[in-house]
């Protein structure tokens, strides 16, 4: 979903209780998603990061990635726990 503001496309990301539908998300957040539930346990960007690919020993590389995670756990669909790890939420 894609709209405009201050006219910039950006995205929306609905909360979990809009849709339940996570086809409504974008893929990198589908893949986010799919990357925590797999880790079994929390886990931080680095990890994810990881997984995705993203050269984690650059400086700077994991800020947009820990982002999106951010907006994901507050749209209900992570779970933010101390120190900067995410859980899914089921």
């Amino acid at each position: 979903m894609k709209a405009e503001v201050a006219g910039r496309a950006v995205l929306l990301i609905p909360h979990r209780g809009e849709t339940g539908d996570e086809a409504a998300l974008p893929a990198d957040y589908r893949r986010i998603l799919a990357i925590v539930r797999a880790a079994g346990g929390p886990v931080q960007g680095k990890g994810v990061g990881e997984e995705l690919g993203l050269e984690v020993g650059v400086r700077g590389r994991l800020d947009p990635l820990r982002a999106e995670m951010t907006k994901l756990a507050d749209r209900g669909r992570l779970h933010k726990r101390p120190h900067g790890k995410f859980t899914a939420r089921l």
